[in-house]
This record gives C-alpha cells, sequence and structure tokens, in this order.
C-alpha cells in the first residue's frame, strides 16, 4: 500500500461530499484535471501536471486514475484505489498535433459506459485546455459535456481535523521562513542569495515535518517595485530606505500556510508608519469579524473601514480560502474576502487572509493564514507580532 496521507475513511468522506454535489447538478460523471482536486480524492502526487492526466469519478465504483503511461507506476504509489482503477494513454499521444490523449478519455469513458451521459468538466481550470475540451465534444457525440468548474473546490472549503494539522505544521515552516528573512535582510545582499536561504529552510521543515515545495515561489519586492505585488526576485542587492514584502508558504504534503511580513530597511517614513497602524487595525477587525455565521463580506468590510478612516482606499480583495494545492496557485478559487461575496463562514474554513497594500512607490504586506472556529473570531495559524519590521 502506498504512504497515503490520509486514511481511506477520509478520501471516502470527501467521495461522498463529491458525489453528492454531482447528483445535485445532475452529473452521472466528472473528469477532474485539476492536480489539487486530484489529490484531495485520490491521494495522487507527482510533477505530472504538464500533460493531460485526471480523475473520473462515478457514482457507482471507485475514482479512476487517468495519465500519460510512464505516470501510471507513481500513481499506483500514491492513490488509495486498487490497481485495477489506474488507467493511462500510449506515449503516441503526448505532445503532438496529430492526435489528442481527450480521444483516449473518451474511448474509456465510453467503455465505463458514459458515452450518453452528463458528464461534467472543470473548463476554468490552468490544466484544462481548449483543444482538450473540443477534442472530447468530438469524441463523445452523444455525451453531454458541461461545465463544472469549481465543484470539488467547494468541497474542500471545511477542512477535516487532519488536514488542519498538516496546516499547522506548515505554519511552523512559515514562521521560520519569516524569522530567517528577517535576520538575514541586510543592505548589499543580493536578494538571489536570501532567497536560496529561504528555499533551503522550506525545504528542510520543521523537525520531523520535512517540507514540500510551495505552489508559489517567494515573492519579494522592494522599494518602489513593491507597488507590485506578484514580482519575484532578481541578483540586485537590498538597500537602505527600502521595504521589502515576503510572501512565503511553509508546505507540509501539499498543505500551504501563506505568510507575509515587510522589512524597512532604516527608517521608515511617516506615511507608511500610519499605512502600519491602520493595517494592523484593519486586520484585528478583520479577525474579529471572521466568525462562523458571518459572511465573507463583514471580514472586507471590517478591514476596510479601519483602511478608509486613515484615508486608504483599497479595491482589491483581502483574501481567500487556502489548502492543498499545486502550482501556479494555493488558493482554492471559490470564496472571496470582498463586498460582493455573500457565502456564509463555516468553522471548519481556511484562508489566507491577504490584505496588502500597493501604493504607488512602496507595498506593505501584513498577512495571516487564519482558521474559522466553532465560537469567537478567527485563529492564526503562524504567531509572529503583526507589525512592519524595521531593521537598521
Amino acid at each position: 500500500m502506498p504512504d497515503l496521507p490520509f486514511a481511506t475513511a477520509e478520501y471516502s468522506r470527501r467521495l461522498d461530499k463529491t458525489r453528492k454535489a454531482m447528483s445535485d447538478r445532475g452529473l452521472d460523471a466528472i473528469f477532474i484535471e485539476d492536480p489539487s482536486n486530484m489529490a484531495w480524492l485520490t491521494g495522487y502526487d507527482g510533477w505530472s501536471f504538464y500533460v493531460h492526466q485526471g480523475v473520473i469519478v462515478t457514482h457507482d465504483r471507485d475514482p479512476i486514475w487517468w495519465g500519460r503511461a510512464q505516470d501510471r507506476n507513481g500513481a499506483l504509489r500514491t492513490v488509495w484505489m486498487a490497481s485495477e482503477s489506474v488507467t493511462s494513454y500510449a506515449e503516441h499521444f503526448i505532445q503532438t498535433t496529430d492526435c489528442h490523449p481527450m480521444e483516449d478519455l473518451a474511448a474509456k469513458l465510453s467503455d465505463l459506459g458514459q458515452g450518453t451521459s452528463r458528464i461534467g468538466v472543470e473548463m476554468e481550470n490552468y490544466y484544462f485546455s481548449a483543444k482538450a475540451y473540443t477534442t472530447l465534444l468530438h469524441s463523445l457525440p452523444n455525451a453531454s459535456v458541461v461545465d463544472a468548474t469549481a465543484l470539488v473546490n467547494w468541497q474542500r472549503a471545511v477542512k477535516s481535523d487532519p488536514e488542519i494539522d498538516y496546516m499547522r505544521k506548515a505554519a511552523r515552516i512559515s514562521e521560520r521562513l519569516v524569522d530567517l528573512a528577517r535576520e538575514r535582510i541586510k543592505p548589499g545582499l543580493r536578494k538571489n542569495e536570501l532567497v536560496a536561504d529561504i528555499q533551503a529552510e522550506a525545504i528542510r521543515g520543521q523537525g520531523d515535518d520535512w517540507g514540500d515545495y510551495p505552489a508559489i515561489v517567494p515573492l519579494l519586492a522592494s522599494g518602489p517595485d513593491a507597488a507590485a505585488p506578484h514580482l519575484t526576485w532578481t541578483g540586485e542587492p537590498f538597500r537602505s530606505g527600502e521595504a521589502t514584502f515576503f510572501e512565503l508558504a511553509g508546505c507540509y504534503r501539499r498543505y500551504h500556510a501563506p505568510f507575509c511580513r515587510t522589512v524597512f530597511l532604516g527608517e521608515p517614513p511617516d506615511e507608511m508608519r500610519r499605512a502600519e497602524n491602520a493595517l494592523v487595525e484593519g486586520i484585528a477587525d478583520g479577525l474579529d469579524a471572521a466568525r462562523a455565521g458571518n459572511r465573507a463580506a463583514d471580514v472586507a468590510e471590517a478591514l476596510g473601514n479601519a483602511l478608509e478612516r486613515a484615508g486608504i482606499k483599497r479595491s482589491a480583495r483581502c483574501g481567500y480560502p487556502i489548502g492543498l494545492s499545486y502550482p501556479p496557485d494555493w488558493g482554492e478559487r471559490t470564496i472571496s474576502f470582498r463586498a460582493e461575496d455573500e457565502t456564509v463562514l463555516e468553522a471548519g474554513m481556511t484562508f489566507h487572509f491577504m490584505p496588502g497594500l500597493w501604493m504607488d512607490s512602496w507595498g506593505l504586506a501584513i498577512t495571516e493564514s487564519i482558521l474559522i472556529r466553532e465560537e469567537g473570531p478567527a485563529e492564526c495559524l503562524c504567531d509572529r507580532p503583526r507589525e512592519l519590521y524595521v531593521k537598521p
């Protein structure tokens, strides 16, 4: 048996939830190509998502893993299903314009009796291409292929106790990464050198809890570049008189705990200090609003009110759900902390509360990975001072 990250009963629970959602949508089968959803349903874990692969879920049998032939052994070593539920397609389908893997998938769906079924696919997904969709339509002319984007993602929203335990382990790694960045950053140090240390520490992990690769690489922009939220590193040195925000995440068995802190080298300007005070106040208010029974919008409103009192306008969402994920994103792509989201929060949901400020010439990011509790305000998974770190 493979070294599964969870007991088979946990996978059965997930499968039951997914099948109920399928029934509610009138779906006979779904094909899941998102590697995060694949792993959540089956345990599959491999760096093979650059080719077409996926999981077929029906109502009457175990899920079927389907992928490239040379990845079949990886599936046998990581999924909970028996070998007869692991299937593959031939190498001649790989990265060619003469044929497409979806032709093989369509044949397998037909063999399963799904040739005339209502089949859901993840149409808005990084891994399911337009060519895949049109090929599947052509190859299953009697089936109804419909959009099932985020159907599985929504079943992942409330975490089980074992999942929360993994996220706590990831949070301990995240704390070490922020501590290392704060300790080592100094004027003249090249950014790539600090990132190399961060990456090494992330993989070492914490004690026996080894580190997995995160779904997003370290993000750290300084000075005017910090006005952009998604820049990575360069070989340039850190400089006095600039703030650098670090967006990092420890990862344990694919579960993430994103964590941001900002370090200023020198003396911060008054404008940034005022923003820090407003942001820290807004985060505290947002955490208090992040309670079971409240709406996602309530968290955004609580943060926004504090920022508005300080004259700061912020239009972007300020949070999203997190958990198990693969590149290129550690978000679950369902709920958002923003004014328009009426989703009611439930105990066991986990979010990256991410109210970063990206101004015209500087940036400030202080964030928390949080857990919605049965009672009271949200719990922060990481435990480090919520402030702008200043280093002379």
